[in-house]
């Protein structure tokens, strides 16, 4: 999980306009950190297999937003 600030670095970082939260780029920069922060987990846990299946499953999600972000334009 995250921490409030470092979550809120991220924003303040990839926001697009003062109240922007949700858009697809603050999606991708969070979950990125995110799965930069599963992937030293797991090099230190390699049996933990619940957390690698949330990884790929954040993988896709990355994806898939990168997809949208894609064929807007905005990417």
């Amino acid at each position: 999980m995250l921490q409030t600030k470092k979550k809120q670095a991220i924003i303040k970082k990839t926001r697009v306009h003062d109240k922007d939260t949700g858009s697809s780029t603050v999606q991708i920069a969070l979950i990125n950190e995110r799965i930069e922060q599963l992937t030293k987990h797991l090099k230190k846990n390699q049996k933990d297999e619940s957390s690698r299946r949330g990884l790929l499953k954040m993988v896709s999600e990355r994806r898939t937003h990168q997809k949208y972000l894609d064929k807007q334009g905005k990417h």
